[in-house]
């Protein structure tokens, strides 16, 4: 029977019912923005605390920091409780319905916005809660943002910041964050434009503000954090699990313990993710608190006083993020250079005579030694300013023979004064400081508070008192006339105290014991310091505590200008504060003499680099405790190379200098010689110093820094760098000798040795025995070295040197800072000398960048010391000015073993700058065995090298001897002719043959060059006994011109032993093409040629997939083979194009075609150097030497042809799809894009119009009306392309003419040595046959798919039947209602392409399909014959030549393109266009291209960039990618980007694949629609300007699509730019390519530049900048000095012709603009062949526009052609008073203008004209009617 529930029972649970559903009502309110309706005033209402039960216990919020919660005590918080299931999270967590809310919008302000925050109703945690909050945001930077949170009515403390200066704006334009605001509870998040990575984000917990108890959550996005002090973190990066760090400056050991120490510091860096990008977080507040780090991840701070005052800075890298704070907070001061040696200090001298014996010991070994430091101990009873005349009675002395040897002396001083007398009379400090008031008093304001320091009762200076650092200076001045010290050291100024609070304790108040305290060590405000209730001038010591140190180092800073005026000093602070690095260092506090502490300096030295303080060392050897030799000795060496080095102890232990063990102890010797190398790099390192000084750069440096992208650097912390060039890695661990070392991703060499590193990105067990440093140089870095001496005041007379670590690309560079090393602000005051050092070429230049100071020393450069230089120099030049020294024999030495080069006795005098050149030979590795599978035994068999390589996974281990290849035939000589040279060349007998067994070697070749014209040659290498395949294209060889060849751009030579053919560029020196290089390899199926480049910077090789435009050099290799394969990282594509151009440093470009149509491969490699292997034919190379890029696309398009002039209409956007269902879905497309105003030109079908995939059939089924539509829609002015494929079916039961006509012509390629065809098999299906779709692929091509046969299209009787076939299909004989009167053809699969592998029953030469060496193709162990035909079958050229398709399988494609556009023309009478997948050099006479079945994914926007401009070098201009992808399904956002991308591809054609969704514009959204609408009008507006482009590269060769530096060539910037492109010369296109920007990063190339939408001028020029790029948006910007012809849109073209045209003039900076326009009807064949065009120039100076016929016919239609609109761009600021207009001799006042000055810019309509185009016109806008 079931339970009754009593009365009490029931109303309980009514009662938790209601207010359970009040909580959820609450909760979905809250969730919703929503404010409940407030309660009637008289009905208090409880709170409920909204409790997210599903929230992720690592995502909650404390709401109960203190010790001891309960269920019981979390609840009457108004908190939540549940237990965590695992892990450390807190039981009791904040509700989602407490915090503040925004209930009114912002208010913007002149540096940001600002909004008032209330408090929503809920129990308050500690008491006082503010109700009224003020949020203010400032966009201070790009880079910086800052928002505060205070009280809205009352003042609160705030940091009172030397350097931190109130932002008045205005607010930064187009930062590179955005800020979003939640509103409820209210939340603030700082995201990255670029990636929308959200950095910080308060909206995951509640904001609590209460007087004594801030409490503050953001997410971050990432673990990595880095930063936060001052604490000993044992790992750099943080533990996010539930680690709380007290931050509170605090007198106590770093034990290792998570007790707060010395310093405050809440500056932390995070990674963002493994793009590099990171960010900074610093809260401006100095009161107690805490930080805790949790798992989701995210901070929580929690603080007893102040305000929120937050600086987010966002870097490109860490590096960047620490400039950034710096910047705001102060940038580190510049150390004296004497402040860098090697210091000597401990606590417990006993006497001055212990000084003197410490000293002279460590003298006596001849220990590089700087500085000697005293401790307490000088003082009499430990008081400051006083030294024991006892003891110490010589100190005077003492600091004067420290000079006299070159040596400096610093002193220690404390705050703490004690109030007691001297022993001989009063202590005069503490009498004058109680006379001038400057201590810090009780809470009465008026009594000085006593504490306990060393000297016994003491008072504690107030350093915010103005007159108390008045009192200090003067206390300092008086003490350094007794006592000639150099530098002062602080300490004890947390503030430290030995008595709590003081003498008498402290009062019971909310200052010393608050509600709430952070876990700071004891948990008591007060301990080991003063009472927080304490006055100082500025406020309550509460408030102020964390800032003593810091107030003490500025006034101590102060104390030091007047003691040593013109001279720098050093501060050394134990207490530090944001912004303290600016006049002081910093020592990681009072470690031990164990192994823990010497591994946790280094996370506390990276630490201190992101706060600022980059002069930074630890205790060496340790403080407290006795040391052993072997920890002392590892840390002398780790030691030798912190920033601050000094060796420091403690009173009753064990002396540790370095002498204590032994003159010739192995301490010692290590010591010395690592002391040795810190003083040889001191130049280095004082450079560095110098960086961190002007520009914020880190000193000590963590390996992320400079490898933030490569994960295993993001917890490296046993290792560090000095700067980005210097790797050290110590031993850190008792009884080691190795250590494991992460080698990051670059060239590094062994310091001592010289020898490049094997490894490379990888952890390495590194060999470092007792007397061992790990110490490596990276390579590309220059460092400046110095010989050492004892002291630096001796080793700065030494000659100074430098050591260059080469990288792979043979360069480095680096630089040189030097004064005269203590000089106050010698770099302010312009004092000093600026070195800039660069090694490229075996050129090395000494360049002096700024020269304000002259050494005393008469410093010189004495030696050179070279890493990674692969061949020994030969001869050195040395040139300053006109003079050139050779520097003797004997002064170059060389190791072969370390690659290792020394010049000595060079006598460069400092301050000069000189150029360094050697020759040598390059020794380059070429790839001895690229297959797979290389061992040494197979390696040796070939005659060649195995050796591990030095630095590089990819580099060769397997490579040729250096003189591995070919020798001139001597005894024949070269023959010279005027054209050209020849020679015969032998193979070297003595290595191998290549592939013996396999395939025969070519012994003795032909070498023939040709000098086609002054900037173009032709070199040949063949068998000179039997005839080889050449590709068979007709090329347009120059003829040759008379002259003696002074005037050619080249001059080629044969070098010998081994052969090579180097080609100079006379102009500059400069060889651009050398061949002699080992591995020259020429055997029937595998030759092999390298070449060594003259610069790392190659654009082109095709058809593949390339992820820059630029060339990775870095061991790629690139396979070219014609294949059925959609775009996909190093997988050979459709086409085939063995072009590349090359630019060189000089400002120069060349080109070069290998004119082979084998497949082959070409690797890149970082020499930098390139090698072609092809499996056929011969060596056919052709150089263009421009000199400039565009030069050499027009010479390379000069000799294959120029590309094809398209019809205008094929300019207009195009609709493709593969899977219309039927006609009617086309016509359905048609009716809702001409519905939707959407211009269009162009319709497509696919072969779903075909029967089974037939060619020349039309589905009757499904595409019956398909020749009805297209009339219709040629007669709206629409024009249609249809799709071929060449594969041709032989299963038909019926009569099929394309067979069976081709069965009777004999136009199948057949097998070798049969007539029978080579059946293959494509899209066709048997007939009779119903297609299973749900069947695999395999299943279907072997029960679907008919045999296919292949037409062989060089024949000429091919030619015929195809020209038959397309006529027939386009007007039908016997049916015309069935004639497809289409426009253009889409050629596709034409690689060619067939899904069974070699035909249907396989392959038979297996030589041929497999042959003895395979390119790098995709799928090659399956053979060449992979989804194509077999190699062997059997082809004819046009004369008969019977060849293989193993020679012509890349021109398969280029074979079909002439034809069929041939076809298209005669049979239409009209230009037309064809479109080709597969192209071959050339193919552009004859067709456009598009880049291939892409797929709809955010990348292949980027690549399709590439692509274009790839294929704009081949010299085929009209291409384009598919507009929102292929495979896959697109994105709304994906596929309106690309919409506006694809609006300025020269081809623009949407199109997708079957089964995914349609992607045409009025598949999408009335916004879509619009936004594309809008964009493609721009493209129809711009129409004119393209075609003239086309037709400029037609009659020309020059480039449609352009990179920005075939425009801006000698700025190398550009030269690496491949996310944005240029129309022509004149527009420049920067799209939006990644998902969710709305800022994209622009190059502005130096030229004026105007938005083309707004005709607004950009105020940047040469440089970067942040472009705002909405989702209704693309930038395009106007060239200054250019005119742009446009005309009025229409809904297709051929209604926009019929418009008026409009110029657009963008003026430069001379007020000069020029353009052309080319126009004829459009689509008529050969027009500019024929003359049947009409071209004008444009020109613009000043305020007059002129108009000059070049070339005129009436067949062009120009005379229908009117111009009717003008607009000027950069016009003059005053307005015009008259426009007229002079025409056919008559002048016309245009009244119809406007005048806008603040662009400025200038509008002419002439439309109530009628100015026709082809008749001369000037046009003069005036300011002044009386001129």
């Amino acid at each position: 029977m079931a339970r009754k529930f009593s009365t009490l029972e029931i109303t309980l649970i009514v009662l938790f019912t209601l207010v359970f559903a009040v909580a959820i009502v609450l909760c979905v309110l809250l969730a919703t923005n929503q404010q409940p309706k407030p309660p009637p005033q008289d009905e208090p209402q409880p709170f409920v605390p909204c409790c997210p039960f599903i929230v992720h216990d690592n995502d909650r919020v404390d709401c109960f920091p203190d010790e001891g919660a309960t269920k019981e005590g979390c609840e009457a918080r108004g908190c939540c409780w549940k237990p965590v299931a695992t892990g450390n999270g807190p039981w009791c967590y904040t509700a989602s319905n407490v915090g503040y809310s925004i209930r009114e919008s912002q208010t913007e302000t002149p540096t940001g916005f600002e909004s008032e925050l209330h408090r929503l109703p809920s129990p308050s945690l500690y008491g006082k809660d503010i109700e009224t909050l003020l949020l203010t945001a400032e966009m201070q930077t790009a880079n910086r943002f800052r928002f505060k949170i205070t009280d809205a009515f009352n003042d609160r403390f705030e940091v009172p910041h030397e350097n931190i200066k109130a932002f008045k704006g205005p607010a930064a334009v187009n930062p590179n964050y955005d800020v979003e605001l939640r509103k409820n509870p209210f939340g603030i998040a700082v995201i990255r434009k670029s990636t929308r990575t959200v950095l910080f984000d308060t909206s995951v917990g509640p904001l609590e503000f209460a007087d004594q108890y801030i409490q503050i959550t953001a997410k971050l996005p990432s673990h990595n954090i880095y930063g936060l002090g001052e604490h000993v973190h044992k790992h750099f990066r943080h533990d996010t699990n539930w680690k709380t760090w007290p931050i509170f400056s605090r007198d106590t050991f770093p034990s290792g313990r998570m007790h707060n120490l010395y310093g405050h510091h809440t500056f932390f860096m995070c990674l963002e993710g493994e793009t590099g990008l990171a960010f900074g977080v610093f809260l401006l507040n100095s009161n107690a608190m805490e930080v805790e780090l949790q798992p989701s991840p995210s901070v929580t701070y929690r603080i007893v006083g102040g305000v929120l005052d937050f600086y987010i800075f966002l870097g490109s890298s860490p590096e960047d993020v620490v400039r950034e704070y710096l910047t705001l907070i102060g940038k580190p001061m510049m150390p004296p250079y004497w402040s860098l040696g090697f210091q000597l200090s401990r606590w417990g001298y006993k006497s001055l005579d212990e000084v003197k014996a410490t000293v002279e010991r460590n003298r006596k070994i001849n220990l590089p030694y700087d500085t000697q430091i005293t401790d307490i101990d000088y003082m009499e009873d430990k008081k400051d300013f006083t030294y024991d005349l006892v003891k110490y009675r010589d100190l005077p002395q003492f600091a004067q023979d420290l000079h006299n040897h070159g040596q400096r002396y610093i002193i220690i001083l404390d705050p703490a004064i004690s109030t007691q007398s001297r022993i001989g009379g009063p202590y005069h400090s503490y009498v004058r400081g109680t006379q001038m008031g400057v201590w810090i008093n009780e809470s009465d304001g008026k009594t000085p508070l006593l504490g306990e320091v060393w000297p016994g009762v003491t008072v504690f200076p107030d350093y915010t008192n103005p007159q108390c650092v008045k009192w200090w200076i003067d206390e300092c001045e008086k003490f350094h006339q007794e006592i000639k010290y150099d530098g002062l050291w602080i300490d004890m100024n947390e503030v430290s105290s030995f008595k709590a609070g003081s003498i008498n304790g402290c009062n019971k108040n909310e200052w010393n014991h608050p509600p709430f305290i952070p876990r700071i060590l004891d948990k008591l405000m007060y301990s080991k310091t003063l009472c927080m209730d304490a006055k100082q001038t500025l406020g309550k010591h509460y408030d102020l505590h964390s800032l003593y140190g810091h107030t003490m180092i500025v006034a101590t800073d102060q104390a030091n200008t007047r003691v040593f005026p013109e001279k720098r000093s050093i501060i050394l602070s134990r207490s530090t504060f944001a912004g303290s690095g600016k006049y002081a260092g910093h020592w990681l506090g009072d470690n031990t003499a164990n192994w823990n502490d010497i591994k946790w300096a280094i996370p506390g030295m990276l630490e201190f680099s992101l706060f600022g303080i980059p002069y930074i060392g630890a205790d060496i050897c340790g403080f407290f405790g006795n040391t052993t030799e072997e920890l002392c000795r590892r840390w002398m060496q780790v030691g030798a190379f912190y920033p601050f080095c000094r060796n420091h102890n403690a009173e009753n232990y064990e002396p540790q200098d370095p002498a204590y063990f032994g003159e010739n102890s192995l301490l010692v010797n290590s010591s010395r010689h690592y002391l040795n190398i810190r003083y040889t790099l001191l130049p280095y390192l004082y450079t560095l110093f110098h960086k961190a000084h002007v520009y914020g750069d880190t000193v000590v440096r963590p390996l992320l820094h400079e490898f933030s992208s490569d994960k295993e650097t993001w917890t490296a912390d046993r290792q560090f760098l000095w700067g980005p060039g210097l790797l050290i890695t110590p031993v850190l661990d008792p009884g080691a000798e190795s250590a494991r070392a992460y080698i990051p991703d670059a060239v590094w060499y062994d310091y001592e040795v010289g020898a490049a590193v094997t490894s490379r990105k990888q952890f390495v067990n590194m060999s470092l025995p007792a007397n061992k440093l790990g110490l490596h140089v990276r390579g590309g870095f220059i460092f400046p070295t110095q010989q050492p001496a004892k002291t630096t005041f001796y080793s700065r007379k030494n000659p100074l040197g430098l050591l260059i670590a080469l990288d792979e690309q043979g360069k480095a560079s680096g630089d040189l800072f030097w004064d005269d090393g203590e000089t106050k602000d010698s770099f302010e005051k312009e004092m000093y000398i600026l070195y800039h050092f660069s090694i490229m070429e075996n050129i090395l230049h000494i360049n002096v960048t700024k020269n304000g100071y002259t050494d005393a020393d008469n410093l010189t450069f004495e030696e050179i010391r070279i890493f990674g230089i692969l061949s020994e120099p030969q001869s050195v030049y040395v040139t300053q000015g006109a003079q050139v020294t050779i520097l003797p024999l004997e002064n170059i030495k060389y190791n072969a073993v370390t690659k290792v080069a020394l010049l000595t006795g060079l006598q460069l005098l400092f301050g000069k700058s000189y150029t360094v050149q050697w020759d040598s030979q390059r020794f380059v590795k070429v790839d001895c065995h690229p297959e797979e599978n290389a061992d040494e035994s197979a390696c040796r068999a070939r005659g060649c090298s195995w050796i591990k390589p030095s630095y590089s996974r990819a580099e060769p281990w397997c490579f040729y001897e250096s003189d591995y290849g070919y020798i001139m035939n001597t005894a024949k000589g070269i023959k010279q002719t005027r054209n050209g040279m020849s020679v015969e060349i032998k193979r070297n007998t003595a290595y191998p043959k290549r592939y013996q067994m396999q395939t025969p070697t070519v012994e003795t070749l032909q070498v023939d060059v040709r000098y086609l014209n002054d900037h173009m040659l032709n070199f040949k290498i063949f068998d000179p006994l039997e005839k080889r395949f050449e590709v068979p294209i007709q090329l347009n060889i120059p003829n040759t011109t008379d002259g003696n060849g002074d005037s050619r751009l080249y001059d080629v030579e044969f070098v010998n032993n081994p052969f090579g053919i180097q080609v100079k560029r006379k102009s500059t020196g400069i060889i651009i093409w050398n061949s002699q290089v080992p591995g020259f390899t020429f055997t029937d199926q595998f030759i092999q040629i390298s070449n060594l480049l003259p610069s790392e910077f190659i654009y082109g090789f095709g058809e593949t997939e390339h992820r820059s435009f630029l060339h990775d050099l870095k061991w790629n290799t690139w396979g070219m083979f014609a294949k059925d394969q959609p775009p996909g990282y190093k997988m050979n594509s459709y086409g085939s194009h063995p072009f590349y151009m090359g630019l060189e440093e000089e400002i120069e470009a060349h080109g070069v075609l290998l004119l082979n149509s084998n497949a082959m491969d070409v690797t890149l490699q970082p020499s930098p150097a390139l090698t072609y292997r092809t499996i056929g034919g011969i060596l056919d190379f052709y150089m263009f030497l421009g000199p400039t890029p565009e030069e050499v696309v027009k010479q390379y398009t000069s000799l294959i042809g120029r590309p094809i002039l398209p019809p205008f209409w094929s300019l207009g956007f195009q609709l493709c799809r593969y899977g219309y269902k039927n006609h009617q879905e086309i016509a359905d497309l048609f009716r809702d894009m001409r519905k939707a105003s959407i211009p269009y030109d162009v319709q497509y079908v696919d072969i779903d119009l075909m029967e089974r995939q037939l060619d020349f059939t039309l589905d009757e089924d499904d595409f019956q009306g398909l020749p009805d539509l297209f009339y219709q829609m040629r007669n709206d002015g629409m024009r249609t392309i249809i799709i071929l494929d060449p594969a041709i079916s032989g299963n038909e039961t019926q009569s099929y003419k394309a067979f069976t006509s081709g069965l009777q012509e004999n136009v199948f390629i057949t097998w070798e040595n049969s007539p029978d065809i080579m059946w293959g098999k494509v899209w066709p299906d048997l007939p009779n046959v119903t297609v299973d779709t749900t069947k695999d692929w395999d299943y279907q091509v072997e029960h679907y798919r008919s045999h296919a046969a292949f037409p062989d299209f060089f024949r000429n009787t091919t030619a015929d039947w195809w020209h038959r076939l397309i006529k027939d299909y386009h007007t039908n004989p016997s049916d015309p209602s069935k004639s497809v009167k289409f426009d253009g053809l889409w050629i596709d699969m034409n690689e060619p392409a067939s899904f069974v592998h070699g035909s249907t029953e396989g392959c038979y030469n297996a030589t041929l399909n497999n042959p003895p060496y395979m390119p790098a193709l995709e799928s090659k162990h399956l053979g060449l014959q992979h989804k194509t035909l077999c190699m062997e079958s059997k082809q004819f050229l046009a004369d008969g030549t019977t060849v293989r398709h193993y020679d012509v399988h890349n021109l398969y494609g280029w074979s079909q393109t002439k034809l069929t556009l041939k076809s298209l023309q005669n049979i239409t009478g009209q230009r037309g266009v064809v479109v080709t997948r597969s192209t071959f050099p050339s193919s552009g006479q004859w067709a456009g291209h598009w880049l291939g079945d892409n797929t709809a994914a955010w990348n292949q926007m980027h690549k399709s960039i590439i692509g274009m401009m790839e294929f704009s070098l081949f010299g085929i201009s009209y291409t384009g990618a598919d507009i929102c992808g292929y495979f896959t399904e697109s994105t709304y956002e994906l596929c309106l980007r690309w919409m506006q991308l694809g609006a300025f591809y020269p081809y623009s054609r949407n199109h997708n694949g079957i089964g995914f969704h349609r992607q045409d514009p009025v598949a999408w959204n009335e916004t879509f629609q619009n936004i594309t609408r809008n964009i493609l009008q721009t493209r129809y507006k711009l129409l004119p300007y393209l075609y003239t482009l086309m037709y400029e590269a037609h009659a020309g060769g020059s480039t449609v699509v352009r990179p920005l530096h075939h425009e801006f060539f000698e700025d190398k910037a550009t030269w690496n730019i491949d996310r944005q492109f240029l129309w022509g010369a004149a527009l420049m296109i920067t799209p939006a390519l990644d998902e969710g920007v709305t800022i994209v990063d622009a190059y502005i190339p130096d030229s004026r530049w105007y938005d083309w939408f707004t005709g607004e001028r950009l105020l940047k020029r040469l440089g970067w900048m942040r472009m705002l790029t909405p989702l209704d948006h693309i930038n395009v910007h106007v060239r200054g000095g250019c005119i742009i012809p446009w005309q009025d849109h229409g809904i297709s073209t051929h209604y926009s012709r019929k418009n008026f045209l409009g110029l657009v003039v963008a003026m430069n900076d001379n007020n000069a603009a020029k353009g052309q326009l080319f126009w004829d009807d459009g689509q008529s064949i050969d027009t500019v062949e024929r003359k049947e065009y009409f071209l004008a120039e444009f020109t613009v100076n000043q305020n007059t526009l002129q108009i000059s016929i070049l070339h005129s016919n009436r067949k062009s239609t120009a005379n229908e052609l009117k111009l009717g609109y003008l607009d000027v761009w950069g016009a003059e600021i005053i307005p015009p008073t008259s426009v007229m207009v002079t025409y056919k001799n008559a002048t016309y006042n245009i009244t119809n203008f406007e005048h806008s000055p603040q662009l400025p810019k200038l509008t002419i309509d002439m439309t109530d004209h009628a100015f026709q185009i082809d008749e001369p016109l000037t046009i003069i806008w005036k300011t002044d009617p009386g001129h």
